[in-house]
C-alpha cells in the first residue's frame, strides 16, 4: 500500500506539471506585454461566483446527451432557456469559454467524477450537476490550486459550496485524472478532445483576420502609417504574410488582413481601443459593401436583425456621406437601446434609427420606410461556416447551441428545417416591400437549404404582386473602389479554408422598368456616388470653357444694325423678306409664327394694312427675287412717303452672285432699304502692290 500511496503522489505532481506546462506553452505564443500575460496568471486563480453560474446555465443547455445505458450522470431538467446577467463584456466572454471547455472534455470531467466517487453526492441536486462539471474543469485547470475570492462581488451560496466540496476531494480527483491518462496513453488532456474539435481549434488559431476602418475617427492613409511606425510591413495577399505584415482585403477597400500570431498583439493598441479598427469576421463586411453598392444618395435602408452592433457600425459609416438613414429592427428593451446609442455615439455613427418591431412585424407601407430601398438580411442561421464560433457567438449574440453543432459537426434535420423555414418568412416578408429595389441575403451556413434553396424559393411565392417589377438575381458588387472583379456567379459563396471562413451572399433586385426613362441628372448624381466619373468631371471644366469661349464670340460677331431710314417705305411694311437664302429659311421654320404675326402687328400710320401673310405669298410667287434695277425699287415706294429714297452709288461689289443682283448695289446697301438686318461677311482686302 505505500506503494500505491507514493504513485498517486507522483500521479498528482504529474497532474500538476502537465497543466502548469500548457499554460507556459500558451503564455509563451501571446508574444504579448508583461500586463497582458499578469491578466492570463489572475484569471487562473479563479473567477467570480456570477461567471461560474453563467457558465453553468450556458453548460446545462448544450452539454450531450447520452442514452439511458450510458446515461450515469444526471442533470436535471433543460427544457427552459436560462437567464443570464453579465456583469460586463469580460464576463460574458469568460462565462462562454468556460462553458465550451467543459463541453469539450464533458466525457472526461464525468469519468473523473463518477471514478473518484466524488459523484453521486447527496447533498447535490440534479439541477447543480452542470455547475460541478464547469467548476472541476477550472479546478483542474488551476492544477488543484486553491480558488482566489473575490470580496468585491456579492458570493453565491451554490458556487461556494460546490467549490468548497471539490477543493477538499482534490487528491482523489487528481488520482482519477491520472488514471485515465494511464487508461488512455494520453500525455495531455488535449487527447480526450473529439477530432472535430481539434481540427477546427487548429483551423482558428491559423486563420488570419480581419478588420475594417472606421473613417469617422481615422483615414486610411493614417492607418497604414500608425501600422508603418509599429514596424508592420504592407504585402500584396495572404499568402504573403510573415509575422509583422499586413494586406489590403481583395473584396473590401476599407478592411486589412492580418496573421493570427498578431491577434493578441494589435488589440492592445490605441487603434482598437479608440474604435479606429474594429475586428469583425469578414461574411458582415461582405454583407455590407453588397448593400452599399446597391443605395443611391439619399436611399434608406433596413437591417432586419439587430445582430452585431458592429455590421450595423461598418453600415452607417459606409453610407454616412450620401446622407442614408439605417433602421435596425427588434430593439425590444429600452436598456437594450440606451446601451446601442451609447456604443453608436462612441463610434461616432449618428444615421441610426432604432426600431423596437421585430421585422416580420413592420408593414409594408409604414410610413417611416418610404425611402427605404435596399434591405439587408442576415438572418438566424447554423454558423457552421464561420471561422471562430466563440466569436461569431459573442459578437452577434447567438444561440450557445451552436457550440453543441460545433461540437457534433452536423446540425440535426430538425434544427435545420426550423432554420430555414423562419429564413424563408423573412425573406418572403421582404419582397412584401414595394418600395424597395433590393435585397441582400447573406448567411453563414454550408448548407444549400439555407442558402441556395431558401433564395429560389422566396423568388418563386411571387409575393410582389403583378403592380410591381419582378425580382431577379444579380452578382454581388461590393465595392466600386476595390480591386476586386466583378464576379459573373449569381451567389457569392466562400468555403470555409485555412485562410478564410465560409459565407454566401444572394442580391435580389428589381427589374427594370424600361417603360421608365431614368432622369441624366438622376444617372450622373448615381455615377458621382459611386465614383465612376473621376474622368468626366476633369475634362468637364475645360468644355465648359470652350463653351464659355464659344459664346463670347459669337457675342463679338454680331453685327451692327444698318441705319434705319427716316420714312419706311410700304413694301418694306407689308412683307420684311430677307435677301437671298435668310427668306426660304424664314419661310419653312417661322410659317405659324408668320400667320400669328399678321392679325397682330401694327402698321405704321398712312400705310395700307395688307397682311405680312399675303406679302409672303407673293413673295413666293416672284421666287424671292429683287429687282435688278433702282428704278424698280423707287416705284415699288410707298406713294404717301415724302422722302425719296436716296441714289445708291455706282460701285461693283466683288461679293455680289452673278445673275441674281445688281453689280452697281451690294447686298448690304440692298438689306438697307428693305429694313433687313444682314450678317456682315467678312471681306478681305486685295494685298496692295
Amino acid at each position: 500500500m505505500p506503494g500505491s500511496k507514493s504513485s498517486l503522489v507522483s500521479s498528482y505532481k504529474d497532474v500538476k506539471n502537465d497543466t502548469s506546462d500548457l499554460n507556459e506553452v500558451k503564455i509563451l505564443d501571446e508574444k504579448g506585454s508583461v500586463a497582458k500575460r499578469t491578466v492570463t496568471l489572475i484569471e487562473k486563480d479563479g473567477y467570480p461566483d456570477s461567471v461560474y453560474m453563467n457558465a453553468a446555465k450556458i453548460f446545462q443547455g448544450i452539454h450531450t446527451e447520452k442514452s439511458k445505458d450510458r446515461m450515469l450522470v444526471q442533470y436535471g431538467n433543460n427544457s427552459e432557456s436560462p437567464v443570464l446577467a453579465f456583469k460586463d463584456e469580460h464576463s460574458r466572454r469568460v462565462s462562454y469559454e468556460l462553458a465550451f471547455s467543459a463541453l469539450k472534455y464533458q466525457d472526461l470531467l464525468e469519468e473523473i467524477l463518477l471514478d473518484s466517487g466524488v459523484y453521486p453526492c447527496q447533498s447535490i441536486p440534479d439541477e447543480l450537476t452542470s455547475l460541478l462539471v464547469v467548476m472541476l474543469y477550472d479546478l483542474q485547470d488551476r492544477k488543484f490550486e486553491a480558488r482566489k475570492i473575490f470580496d468585491q462581488e456579492e458570493p453565491v451560496e451554490e458556487v461556494r459550496e460546490i467549490g468548497h466540496y471539490l477543493y477538499s476531494c482534490k487528491t482523489k480527483l487528481a488520482a482519477a485524472l491520472a488514471r485515465c491518462r494511464i487508461k488512455y496513453d494520453a500525455l495531455s488532456i488535449e487527447h480526450f478532445v473529439p477530432e472535430t474539435i481539434w481540427k477546427q481549434e487548429q483551423r482558428v488559431s491559423a486563420l488570419p483576420f480581419c478588420v475594417w476602418i472606421n473613417t469617422f475617427k481615422i483615414s486610411l492613409e493614417d492607418v497604414i502609417s500608425n501600422l508603418e511606425m509599429k514596424g508592420l510591413k504592407k504585402v500584396e495577399s495572404v499568402s504573403d504574410f510573415n509575422h509583422y505584415t499586413y494586406a489590403m482585403d481583395q473584396h473590401c477597400h476599407d478592411v486589412l488582413v492580418f496573421p493570427s500570431s498578431l491577434k493578441e498583439e494589435l488589440l492592445n493598441l490605441d487603434l482598437f481601443a479608440d474604435c479606429k479598427l474594429l475586428l469583425q469576421d469578414k461574411s458582415r463586411s461582405l454583407a455590407v459593401h453588397s448593400a452599399q453598392a446597391l443605395l443611391n444618395p439619399g436611399d434608406d435602408i433596413i437591417v432586419a436583425h439587430t445582430g452585431s452592433h458592429l455590421t450595423i457600425a461598418h453600415m452607417s459609416v459606409l453610407t454616412n456621406h450620401g446622407m442614408s438613414t439605417i433602421f435596425v429592427c427588434g430593439v425590444k428593451s429600452s436598456a437594450k437601446e440606451e446601451e446601442l446609442r451609447n456604443i453608436f455615439s462612441h463610434m461616432g455613427c449618428e444615421n441610426i434609427q432604432l426600431l423596437h418591431e421585430d421585422f416580420t412585424e413592420l408593414e409594408p407601407t409604414d410610413r417611416r420606410l418610404q425611402k427605404a430601398t435596399v434591405i439587408l438580411l442576415i438572418p438566424q442561421c447554423s454558423g457552421l461556416g464561420v471561422g471562430n464560433p466563440m466569436e461569431f457567438i459573442l459578437s452577434e449574440h447567438r444561440d450557445a447551441g451552436l457550440l453543441q453543432d460545433l461540437f457534433q459537426g452536423f446540425v440535426s434535420e430538425d434544427k435545420l428545417s426550423i432554420l430555414a423555414e423562419r429564413q424563408l418568412n423573412e425573406l418572403i416578408h421582404a419582397l412584401k416591400f414595394n418600395k424597395v429595389q433590393a435585397i441582400v441575403y447573406c448567411t453563414c451556413s454550408v448548407y444549400p437549404q439555407e442558402n441556395e434553396l431558401v433564395v429560389k424559393k422566396a423568388l418563386e411565392s411571387g409575393v410582389e404582386g403583378d403592380k410591381v417589377q419582378p425580382y431577379r438575381l444579380i452578382p454581388p458588387v461590393f465595392s466600386t473602389c476595390s480591386d476586386s472583379e466583378t464576379s459573373t456567379e449569381i451567389f457569392f459563396k466562400m468555403e470555409p479554408s485555412e485562410i478564410s471562413s465560409g459565407c454566401f451572399v444572394a442580391v435580389l433586385e428589381r427589374e427594370k422598368d424600361s417603360s421608365k426613362k431614368v432622369p441624366a441628372k438622376d444617372i450622373l448624381a448615381y455615377a458621382a456616388e459611386k465614383g465612376l466619373l473621376d474622368s468626366i468631371s476633369e475634362g468637364k471644366p475645360k468644355e465648359e470653357k470652350k463653351q464659355k469661349v464659344k459664346r463670347r464670340k459669337r457675342t463679338d460677331r454680331k453685327p451692327k444694325a444698318a441705319e434705319p431710314l427716316h420714312h419706311q417705305t410700304g413694301a418694306h411694311v407689308k412683307a420684311e423678306v430677307p435677301v437671298s437664302k435668310a427668306v426660304s429659311d424664314t419661310q419653312q421654320k417661322h410659317v405659324c409664327r408668320t400667320k400669328a404675326v399678321s392679325s397682330t402687328a401694327s402698321v405704321p400710320k398712312g400705310v395700307p394694312n395688307i397682311p405680312v401673310s399675303k406679302a409672303v405669298s407673293n413673295t413666293r410667287q416672284k421666287n424671292v427675287h429683287q429687282t435688278n434695277s433702282h428704278d424698280q425699287l423707287k416705284k415699288s415706294a410707298d406713294p404717301d412717303s415724302h422722302t425719296a429714297v436716296p441714289k445708291v452709288p455706282k460701285r461693283t461689289s466683288h461679293l455680289s452672285p452673278p445673275g441674281k443682283v445688281s453689280e452697281r448695289q451690294t447686298p448690304a446697301r440692298r438689306a438697307r432699304h428693305k429694313g433687313v438686318v444682314l450678317k456682315p461677311e467678312k471681306i478681305t482686302s486685295p494685298p496692295e502692290r
